[in-house]
Formats: C-alpha cells, sequence, structure tokens
C-alpha cells in the first residue's frame, strides 16, 4: 500500500488497520522488515507506531479459505474459490483500512495451479499474464478507477465462459463474459440478453455508459446475498444467472434480468459514487433498487411491477416498521453492520427516491442526477449530498422531506371524502400520524404526494399530485356531484398506510373502473379483507358465517370481462395470506383465521368453478414456450386459476393438476401445478413431488423448489417432512440457498407450521438458527 497521513492529522498518531482470523507473515516499510515491537496485533486489529508522512507498506498474510464457513473475504466455493468484501470482508483477506470511504487504486496479481485454477478473475481489465515451468501461470489485473475495499473481487476456478460484445453509445466495444460452472454453460443466454438490455437501458435512461473494457460476471453456488457489485466482476448467486426453460419458472427469468440490471446499475450509484460510511448505505442502494425498478417496470408491466413491490412493502416492510427494530432509512446505529441489509433501507429507501422523482417530475429529476453523477464522480458522498443536488437541480425546499431519512415507522393518512351539496364540491380530509417506535416516541409530519384521480360513471380523471405536509389538510374539487368518487394513493405513490371508509359499491367501481393497477388491486384486497375479517368475527362468536355474495360478484364480473392483462387478473384473484390478515387483527386468532379463509377460498371456488374453468381453458397455451410479456401473463393466469380449481374442486381437480403437470414443457407449469397440488394430501401430490425430484436429483436449484415446496406445504405433517429433510445426509447445511429454501421458507411462509400451537416450530427453527449462527452469521 502506498499511504500518506492526512493534512492536519497528529504526527504521532498510530495506523490501525483491520484485520480478522489472519495470519501475519510479515511487515515491512519502504522495504525494511519490522520487528514485533513496533506494532500491536490482536484478533480484530493491526496497529503500527512511529510512520513516517508518506510510506509504502508490505503486507505478507496467510488465509485459508477452506476453513471459512462465513463466506466473506476468500472461501471456498464447490471448487472455486471467490470473494465476498461487503460489508467487511475484505479484513479477512489482509490489513486494511476497512471503510468505504477509503479509496484507491487496486493492481492485483494472481498466481495458480493452471490445472486446478486456469481461469483467474480480479477487477478491471487484464492488463498482463505469464506461466512458469513448475506448471502455475499468473495474471495482472488493474482497475483504473478508486474503489473502497468492500468492491475488491477475485475468482478463480475451472470455469466455462460464454462470451458475447457490447457496443456503448459513443461506439467503444465492451467485451461481456459470464463464466459459469461447465454443466451449465448452456443455460446463460438470458442472463446474457439481460446484461445487454440494462446496459442500453442505463445509456437512455440515465446517460450512463460503462467505463471499462470488460464486463464479468461468475455464478457462484454458494452465496450469502443475491449478487455483489464488484466493479467489472459481479459475483453472483447462481440461482440468479442460471435459467432456461426448463429448469427455470418465469419469475426466476424475472429475477435474473432484474437482479442483473441492479448490479450493472450499481455502476455508477455504488461503484463510482458510494456511500461515506454505512449509514448512508441508502446512497447506494435505495437509489439503485429504484432504478432496477424503473428498469424491470420498462421491460414488463408496470402497473405489476408496482403492485408486487406495494405487497412486498405492505406484508413484509411494513411489519419491520411495526415490531422491535424499526429503524429509520438512515439509520442511527447498529450492533453488527450486516443487520443494515433490511427490507427498510433496501425497499422502503427506494419508495423514498420514487417520491423525490414524484415531486420534482421526470425532467428535473434527470436534471438532478445528471449534475449529481458530473459532481460526486469518484466520492464517497452522505444523505445529505445527494438530498442538496435534488434540491438545487429540482428547485424545491427539501427541508421537511429529509425527515423520511431520519424518522422510523410507517405513517398513516386517515381520508375522508366529504360532498357538500350547496357548493357543488367535494373536500378530502387528510390527516397523517407516524405511531411510536422504539427510541422515537415523538414524530413529525411528513412530505407525502399522494397521486390522487376524480371516478365517474366514464372512469378516471387526470391524475393529480396532492402534497400533504401538514398534520392535517384540505383539498377542495369544484364542480362534482354526488357519485364523484375518488381514487387515492394511485401507484402506491407514498409507503404509507391509507385508511379510508368505502362502501361495496365504492370498491367494486374502483376495481373495475379506476384505470390504475394498484389502485383496482387494493380495492379487491379490501373486498377481501372485509369478508374475511366478517368470516373470522362469526366464528369466534360462534355464528354461522355470511354468504360471500359482494366477493363473489366482484370476481363473477372479472372472470366474465377480464381485460387486456391476464397479468392484472391473475393479481387480483389472489387472496391475502394468512399472514397477513393477521396483520389486520389487534389479537391474532390464527385458527379462526385458518378456518375462515380455507372456507372462504373453497366456497367461491365451488361457486365459480364453471368460470374459473373456462378462464384456465382460455388461459392455456400450445405453443412452445417464449419469455415474452404476453406469454408470461397467460401462464400466470393460468396456474393461479389452477390453484383455485384444485381448492374447491375433488379428484377431478386434482387430476386435472396432475395432467398440467406431465404436459408441461416448461419449469413454469410444472411448478404451478405442483403448487396447486401441494396443500392436497393426496396421491397425486406424493406421486409428483416423486417425479419431480427423480427427474431434478442432480440439478441442485431446481431441487431447492422442491424443498421448498415440501417446507410451505399447509398439511399437518410439514413440520415432520422439514425435520427428515434437514437430517438426511442428500442435505447441505453449509450451502445458503438449500438453507433458506428449506429452514428460511418454512419459517417465513409456513404459517400454520411455524406457528404451531404447541410451539414446536418456533423451537424447531430457534435450536437451527442457533446452529447455523455458528458456521454463517449472515444466513442465520
Amino acid at each position: 500500500m502506498h499511504i500518506r497521513r492526512q493534512p492536519g492529522a497528529a504526527l504521532d498518531a498510530p495506523l490501525v488497520l483491520d484485520g480478522r482470523n489472519l495470519e501475519l507473515l510479515y511487515l515491512r516499510i519502504d522495504g525494511r522488515e519490522l520487528d514485533q515491537s513496533a506494532y500491536a496485533l490482536d484478533k480484530k486489529q493491526l496497529t503500527i507506531e512511529g510512520l513516517p508522512e508518506a510510506a509504502d507498506l508490505e503486507i505478507g498474510t496467510r488465509i485459508r479459505p477452506v476453513q471459512n464457513t462465513a463466506l466473506e473475504g476468500l472461501y471456498l466455493s464447490g471448487d472455486m474459490l471467490c470473494t465476498q468484501c461487503e460489508a467487511h470482508g475484505f479484513s479477512r483477506i489482509t490489513y486494511f483500512l476497512d471503510r468505504p470511504d477509503v479509496m484507491t487504486r487496486y493492481r492485483v496479481k494472481l498466481t495458480a495451479d493452471r490445472t486446478r485454477y486456469p481461469i483467474l478473475l480480479a477487477n478491471g481489465n487484464p492488463v498482463d499474464s505469464g506461466s512458469s515451468d513448475n506448471g502455475y501461470h499468473w495474471v495482472t489485473w488493474e482497475d483504473p478507477f478508486p474503489k473502497p475495499c468492500y468492491l475488491f473481487a477475485l475468482v478463480a476456478g475451472d470455469l466455462a465462459m460464454i462470451e458475447d460484445e457490447f457496443t456503448t453509445c459513443s461506439g467503444r466495444k465492451v467485451a461481456l463474459r459470464i463464466y459459469v460452472e461447465p454443466e451449465n454453460k448452456d443455460k446463460c443466454d438470458h442472463a446474457m440478453a439481460s446484461v445487454k438490455q440494462a446496459m442500453r437501458w442505463d445509456e437512455e435512461a440515465y446517460g450512463r455508459e460503462y467505463d471499462l473494457d470488460i464486463f464479468m460476471i461468475v455464478a457462484v453456488g454458494s452465496f450469502n446475498m443475491g449478487a455483489m457489485e464488484n466493479k467489472g466482476l459481479n459475483i453472483f448467486n447462481a440461482k440468479y444467472i442460471i435459467a432456461d426453460p426448463k429448469t427455470a419458472t418465469d419469475d426466476d427469468h424475472e429475477a435474473v434480468r432484474d437482479i442483473i440490471g441492479h448490479e450493472y446499475f450499481h455502476n455508477w450509484t455504488g461503484n463510482r459514487i458510494t456511500c461515506r460510511d454505512w449509514f448512508q448505505l441508502s446512497v447506494k442502494e435505495s437509489l439503485t433498487v429504484f432504478r432496477e425498478q424503473q428498469f424491470s417496470a420498462a421491460m414488463g408491466s408496470e402497473a405489476i411491477r408496482r403492485i408486487r413491490q406495494a405487497r412486498l412493502i405492505r406484508t413484509q416492510q411494513f411489519p419491520e416498521d411495526a415490531g422491535p427494530t424499526a429503524h429509520p432509512v438512515r439509520p442511527d446505529s447498529y450492533m453488527e453492520v450486516n443487520n443494515l441489509y433490511t427490507l427498510t433501507v433496501y425497499e422502503k429507501g427506494s419508495e423514498v427516491i420514487r417520491m423525490l422523482h414524484t415531486l420534482l417530475g421526470a425532467e428535473k429529476f434527470r436534471k438532478a442526477m445528471d449534475q449529481y453523477f458530473e459532481r460526486h464522480d469518484g466520492q464517497a458522498v452522505t444523505v445529505e449530498e445527494f438530498l442538496a443536488v435534488m434540491e438545487q437541480a429540482g428547485e424545491r425546499d427539501l427541508s421537511q422531506f429529509r425527515l423520511w431519512y431520519s424518522q422510523a415507522g410507517t405513517p398513516v393518512v386517515n381520508a375522508e371524502w366529504e360532498y357538500q351539496p350547496g357548493e357543488r364540491r367535494h373536500v378530502l380530509h387528510l390527516k397523517q400520524s407516524t405511531p411510536p417506535t422504539p427510541g422515537q416516541a415523538i414524530k413529525q409530519p411528513l412530505h407525502i404526494p399522494i397521486r390522487a384521480a376524480l371516478l365517474n360513471a366514464s372512469g378516471a380523471s387526470e391524475e393529480n399530485i396532492l402534497e400533504l405536509c401538514q398534520a392535517e389538510q384540505q383539498f377542495v374539487f369544484q364542480d362534482t356531484n354526488p357519485n364523484t368518487g375518488i381514487s387515492l394513493l394511485r401507484g402506491f405513490s407514498a409507503p404509507v398506510q391509507l385508511v379510508m371508509a368505502h362502501t361495496d359499491e365504492q370498491l367494486r367501481q374502483l376495481i373495475t373502473q379506476s384505470g390504475d393497477g394498484y389502485a383496482s388491486w387494493d380495492a379487491m384486497q379490501k373486498l377481501y379483507f372485509g369478508t374475511l375479517l366478517d368470516r373470522i368475527r362469526a366464528i369466534q362468536q360462534k355464528k354461522t358465517s355470511t354468504k360471500p355474495s359482494v366477493l363473489s360478484q366482484a370476481i363473477e364480473r372479472l372472470l366474465e370481462n377480464p381485460g387486456e392483462n391476464p397479468a392484472l387478473l391473475a393479481e387480483l384473484l389472489l387472496m391475502p395470506s394468512e399472514s397477513v390478515i393477521a396483520d389486520q387483527m389487534q389479537q391474532v386468532d390464527l385458527d379462526s383465521i385458518i378456518v375462515a379463509r380455507d372456507g372462504l377460498r373453497s366456497e367461491l371456488s365451488r361457486h365459480l368453478y364453471p368460470l374459473i374453468l373456462q378462464a384456465y381453458e382460455k388461459s392455456a397455451g400450445s405453443s412452445p414456450y417464449r419469455f415474452d410479456n404476453e406469454s408470461v401473463a397467460r401462464r400466470r393466469l393460468n396456474n393461479v386459476c389452477l390453484g383455485w380449481l384444485v381448492a374447491g374442486g375433488g379428484p377431478e381437480a386434482r387430476e386435472l393438476a396432475m395432467h398440467h403437470y406431465q404436459q408441461a414443457d416448461n419449469m413454469t407449469d410444472s411448478l404451478g401445478a405442483l403448487v396447486a397440488l401441494n396443500d392436497s394430501d393426496g396421491p397425486e401430490r406424493t406421486k409428483a413431488l416423486h417425479e419431480f425430484q427423480q427427474r431434478w436429483q442432480t440439478q441442485p436449484l431446481v431441487l431447492d423448489k422442491w424443498y421448498t415446496l415440501q417446507a410451505t406445504s399447509r398439511l399437518p405433517s410439514s413440520l415432520d417432512s422439514v425435520r427428515q429433510l434437514m437430517s438426511s445426509s442428500n442435505f447441505d447445511g453449509r450451502n445458503p440457498n438449500r438453507i433458506r429454501a428449506l429452514l428460511g421458507a418454512f419459517a417465513h411462509a409456513n404459517t400454520r407450521g411455524f406457528h404451531r400451537a404447541d410451539g414446536t416450530g418456533y423451537q424447531f427453527v430457534a435450536d437451527n438458527i442457533q446452529a447455523l449462527n455458528a458456521l454463517n452469521p449472515q444466513v442465520a
């Protein structure tokens, strides 16, 4: 390392370097080896006294990747060596100032046995290579751009490569390479196409051109995260690279495209401009998640993407906001840096960026981003610096908006729609409040943009953006009539809970006439919730539950008039999960929730069976698999309808699902049939699961789906099945994907099994987390 003392620093201040699980071999200053009296060494740091103002520091260390079960730093994945350095993995490789604001240039020479490690990769561009007489070879890589050490990467292994080329907007040729294990070489075409889509989109949407001569991706079997944006050498969980129709679902294909986009977009929002410290994590992650969402909407259906993002926020991030670990988008403190990688920082943070985009408008937001890239290229920045550019270029005072970064919790917006006949106008009364969270008892009003449109018999009017800035505010709409309705929070324009009373007729109007996918989905969810909560109360009071007439009529109308977007219809048909229903209750009565939901689903399915069957048959495909928006939407509706048919049907419905499975020529339809059969205790489920395992037992990523099916089955025997699978000799308890596929799926998605009344579900998960924590704390 070439080091220099900061101007103004104390001349006697020691250099303190981070390091974990390292064996120090030697330490040299300007070529002179230091004896042990010149430095102090403990388990986490190396402290060197008496350094001159500038010096060349050489450190030799020995590490043991085979013993590195934490999968941070340099470790072994199968027969491949690879790195993961965010957040503090680099300190497991050598002693260093392991902070994101310490940015430097790296020159890396890798030397290895040519037979065992024929591929040697690192960040940047290859500048030299050679071989020796003893069977070893070497490659030197140089990254011309300063970067923090968390973006350092290297890979060594026997890997297959697929190669392509991309011509940038300025005419430069960039080599594109994806490295995988040889048996997966034929499953990377979709990933390569996604790289090129992301590169072109970033040029067109943000004017960002790629800056190196080569862009590389390596797919790794054992990886704690989804992927890592290391400069020029992205390292991916193989799950998000390997995809073909036979082994990957439509959702898998979308995830590959979106995550490739996310990591590529980090090249500018994360690499060229990084965060000053880990408290500023949202500067790179929230912004890049928002850019990824824009990209995925451009590649697919914006309405569907917003519904899924809203569902994620409402079902997972809102509970995080309401729990004991609630924290702001920019947290105040942490006990362990990996605990900062939360839904609040990533997903709520991206919604904060989206609100900025809404308030500034697309043109001014783009202008602000251009200035941000120009002003801060090569720097480690803070939230304040990012907002300052937005404020200046957007010509907006964002003083109040800054509270979104420092105030925890989910705001609740109460809305009342009042008609004043004498004035022939409507008045919208809005109130906002945020419940207390740990460490923040008193909350201030936030700046909340609410997209709104009036509704009448002909549909929705042009949208307006209502800016709610006070605790209470009124908005007046002139020249309306008593039947004029209003659609609020369209496109999920802010991460808030909107509370507004609706009649059944108003909900039906929102579902069919709002002209906004999110607004229609939200109204449908309210209709489901109202019916389910009525049934839960009836069960608790031992009364006969009412027939779901209003809900049934709404679904009937949707099936009779499906519209032009089958994927939207599929989203509207999906019932809220048991955990989502529980979130609406002050005191959770899980048994009543289960009985009410199962009963309603079965009753609706039987009543609407002919219409659902008709929709299933109309959405069936006969042509070969294609991954395009139209085909994905059709398959989505087809498999949702199949699930409804099996839920209320008898043996004939299960036979239909078995036929669906056996005739499927792609993983989307195969898994759709298995999901439909997964909660039925019949021979069809047993047979299909057995056939699936036999066919795919040599494909780890596909077999993970088989594990997840059994972990999420609502059958009473699911916990016993998970126990048996975890204790079997075939279960790889060190692979993060396999752990998440079984233990993670059971804890997160099996409401019945995890929340068993006898507590055995909790005990099972707790015991396994404790055991896992000793091996891999991040996954635990």
